[in-house]
């Protein structure tokens, strides 16, 4: 069972995932390719920072990450 500081450096790896993603040079391709390479970038980046911000815990052996998705001034 895993335990907070190795659920902490998940979390930690996907900030540097997602931080990966922003620097990411754009390969030399051009037209239809680079617009899905960015894309997919975006998406990537999306994917890595959602789970950076989450909270997780373990719950009963089972990993939760909690995520709140509310606008900020709602969860402020």
């Amino acid at each position: 069972m895993a335990d907070q500081s190795d659920i902490d450096a998940m979390i930690e790896r996907f900030k540097a995932r997602a931080a990966a993603v922003r620097t990411r040079t754009l390969p030399p391709v051009g037209g239809d390719e680079r617009k899905m390479f960015i894309e997919q970038a975006q998406l990537d980046y999306q994917d890595f920072a959602i789970i950076a911000d989450a909270e997780a815990s373990v719950d009963d052996g089972v990993l939760v990450l909690r995520i709140d998705l509310r606008p900020p001034a709602e969860s402020a």
